[in-house]
């Protein structure tokens, strides 16, 4: 087995599991430091363990590939690692319109998540790193979300068109949280709430409809912000008029996102039920903050396909241009 497809792999179902940063980070690391090494030091094992950035455990999996053995720590994340059950409707998403870089508060550059969304088959991926406000997530200034532009507007090919956005705060008073001209620059906006998630009932539904009513939001994220379970504990999700909000989604064609990660489980069933019918689009988004995780889509689709989500009404189906007519509509 390739020594660099195996750290890869092996980082990539960390992310998916939810590991430890800093497990698949440093297998992320040894992938970089392995790759940049003349053939020969790489084949010389005192050489290769004697090189910074290649530990006791990274060194063990690279030599075990380069013996021609699938290694055991990759073998035994193969058999352990968690998946979610098949469903129809993941084979029917053609792409991802919520995943974190390292420029906010995803580990590692745009341009490996985008490798990861390529080689999942994505046909589409949107960068919708955080709004300046959340300072704690390194949020991007104007400033830096135009040096990401650049960047971003470089990496599409013939089989992944990769999408600029954002993933912008919404302000106590629905404002978002970017100046205008950039957010209508910007083929994706997801608008979250990040804070004050205790606000009384009646201001958070005005701070939610006054966001949705935005002509610049596509997206409304993580509805209720909360956390069922995983490293950062539990917390309740907001409360607000459902039925007031998703009635203002359904008016100005603003999805409400199925967020695949287990620890949200966002929106809860009952108002995804909610939603349905009020007549709103959805958008099963990964909430990536790393390339393995993109691979979360899978948990996503299962639960839209049990709560009984149209794959017509979920806009992460439509093919790219079809996309791109909606969030320009």
């Amino acid at each position: 087995m390739d020594p660099l497809d195996a750290l890869t792999e092996i980082a990539f179902l960390l992310e998916r599991d939810r590991a430890i940063r800093y497990k698949s980070k440093a297998f992320r690391t040894a992938g970089e430091v392995l790759a940049g090494l003349d053939p020969a030091v790489a084949a010389d094992p005192v050489r290769l363990k004697n090189t910074k950035g290649i530990g006791d455990t990274t060194y063990k999996v690279i030599r075990q590939a380069q013996g021609g053995e699938v290694p055991e720590y990759l073998a035994k994340l193969r058999e352990t690692s968690s998946v979610a059950a098949k469903s129809e409707l993941r084979a029917k998403l053609k792409g991802d319109l919520h995943a974190h870089s390292e420029w906010s508060d995803g580990l590692t550059p745009v341009e490996l998540m985008v490798d990861a969304a390529r080689r999942l088959g994505h046909e589409y991926l949107a960068i919708t790193d955080h709004s300046p406000r959340l300072t704690i997530a390194r949020g991007l200034s104007a400033e830096r979300l135009e040096q990401q532009l650049e960047l971003v507007a470089t990496l599409s090919d013939d089989k992944l068109r990769v999408l600029s956005g954002i993933e912008v705060d919404i302000h106590d008073d629905g404002e978002l949280d970017q100046t205008d001209d950039l957010l209508g620059r910007l083929d994706v906006v997801v608008a979250s709430v990040h804070s004050k998630l205790k606000m009384d009932a009646r201001q958070m539904t005005r701070r939610m409809v006054a966001a949705v009513s935005n002509p610049h939001t596509d997206v409304l994220g993580h509805i209720t912000g909360r956390l069922v379970e995983g490293s950062r504990g539990t917390r309740p999700g907001a409360e607000f008029d459902a039925k007031a909000v998703f009635a203002a989604c359904a008016a100005n064609g603003v999805a409400v996102e199925v967020n695949s990660r287990p620890e949200r489980q966002d929106p809860p069933d009952d108002l995804i039920q909610l939603a349905l019918d009020a007549g709103c689009l959805f958008s099963i988004d990964s909430d990536a903050h790393a390339p393995g995780q993109l691979g979360l889509l899978d948990y996503g689709a299962e639960r839209a396909e049990k709560n009984g989500i149209p794959a017509e009404r979920i806009v992460t189906t439509y093919p790219v241009e079809q996309l791109l007519a909606w969030t320009n509509r």
